[in-house]
């Protein structure tokens, strides 16, 4: 596989910056991941970086040396980051969830499986035209599914910053999946939190995203959305990732020059001011909120597997 990968991320203004994204990449297979907490709960931040970390350790877990069934590992594992956040809700006894939108890229097989939770985009360019668009689990988009209101009424709606499907919270989270996609030559795969996609037409994005330099382009598109939301706005992110064996960037990766084992992995922590209502929780307690759950998970599979015996 050869590839370039950039990410970045803009506190916009906010007090804080709730988004957190990574990518991790071993010789067989890559992962991006995007979460950005929903600012009308508390500890938004919290459930985005338990997100990101869930997704990242499990992909460096299970992925040896590829992931067996992609669709099933990014349902599940997303499902998982849900209780995650409830482990943590009850150890830190808080008095609700925190939550968070989620969007997940996995590659391997030269093929793009995705999967999202909320209102965070993925995108896949191709000749510099948009080839694909996650759809928002947003109430605007589901009006705008059934008719009821039109493209040009979102923005003035009411409830265009609503979403009825996240992680964490009451309600176990609805993971939608796209079909498998093919990858091209020159293909583009772009994450993004809506801090971006909202402030900046359809097209703008698509040609930030033809810059030969991954992390030009991404550094562009947070310009252009920083610029945008001077006054009103979201913390922005995005990671962009051009494909194939004919990249040229500086900074391309060929993962044919990389071990068997071990993974590379970048985790963007959204440098920002501090939030200064954060929850006290170290990495080892998010560590220990995973393990518990992978712990009960194990002993659930081996009870099935002794009833079926």
């Amino acid at each position: 596989m050869k590839f370039s990968i950039a990410q970045g991320s803009r506190q916009g203004p906010r007090p804080y910056n709730q988004d957190r994204l990574a990518y991790s990449y071993h010789r067989h297979a890559i992962l991006m991941v995007l979460a950005d907490g929903m600012g009308g709960h508390q500890h938004g931040d919290v459930a985005a970086e338990i997100a990101v970390k869930t997704m990242v350790e499990a992909f460096q877990r299970e992925s040896g040396p590829m992931i067996a069934h992609p669709a099933q590992f990014l349902r599940e594992q997303i499902a998982q980051v849900h209780d995650v956040i409830e482990n943590v809700r009850v150890r830190k006894k808080l008095s609700e969830s925190p939550r968070t939108t989620i969007v997940v890229a996995l590659i391997q097989h030269n093929k793009l499986f995705c999967a999202h939770v909320g209102d965070s985009r993925l995108y896949l360019y191709r000749n510099g035209l948009e080839e694909f668009q996650t759809q928002d689990h947003s109430v605007v988009q589901s009006l705008l599914r059934e008719g009821r209101i039109t493209a040009e009424q979102i923005e003035r709606h009411p409830h265009r910053n609503k979403i009825y499907n996240c992680l964490g919270g009451d309600k176990p989270p609805q993971v939608e999946l796209a079909d498998p996609m093919p990858l091209s030559e020159g293909d583009v795969i772009l994450l993004c939190s809506d801090g971006v996609w909202n402030t900046m037409p359809a097209i703008t994005m698509a040609q930030h995203m033809l810059a030969a330099n991954m992390q030009d382009g991404v550094t562009r598109l947070l310009d252009d959305a920083d610029a945008a939301s001077i006054t009103v706005g979201d913390n922005m992110s995005a990671i962009a990732m051009q494909w194939g064996e004919r990249n040229t960037a500086p900074l391309a990766v060929s993962t044919l020059d990389l071990p068997d084992d071990g993974a590379t992995t970048m985790l963007n922590q959204a440098g920002a001011m501090p939030n200064p209502h954060a929850l006290d929780l170290t990495d080892d307690e998010i560590e220990k909120a995973i393990a518990d759950i992978q712990d009960a998970l194990g002993r659930t599979r081996q009870h099935i597997k002794k009833e079926e015996f």
